[in-house]
């Protein structure tokens, strides 16, 4: 199992996102978490805006796919695409993850 970390600029295309990752059976959960504020330097300016993060579970060999798709479906110029691996858990969740 790997966590995919991505942020939205909206709850409304983070939720649609959300949705059609697991339609597309690109990970078996994705929570979407709203951000009181995220800071960044994007352009050479500094930002300050309210994003909306998702958490995707998914199996290692669905992340170049699922990669694939954050990168031509997302509506920022370059996303944040973050995996991080697990490296335990309840053995009947990490089973359905990878189902």
């Amino acid at each position: 199992m790997i966590i995919i970390l991505t942020a939205y600029p909206d709850g409304k295309s983070a939720s649609t996102a959300a949705s059609k990752i697991v339609k597309k059976d690109l990970a078996a959960c994705v929570n979407v978490i709203k951000v009181e504020s995220s800071h960044y330097k994007w352009k050479d300016k500094q930002v300050k805006a309210q994003e909306f993060l998702l958490i995707i579970k998914t199996s290692a060999r669905k992340y170049k796919k699922l990669e694939a798709w954050i990168g031509k479906n997302h509506p920022y110029d370059l996303p944040e695409v973050v995996r991080l691996p697990v490296s335990g858990g309840s053995k009947a969740y990490l089973a359905w993850i990878d189902s």
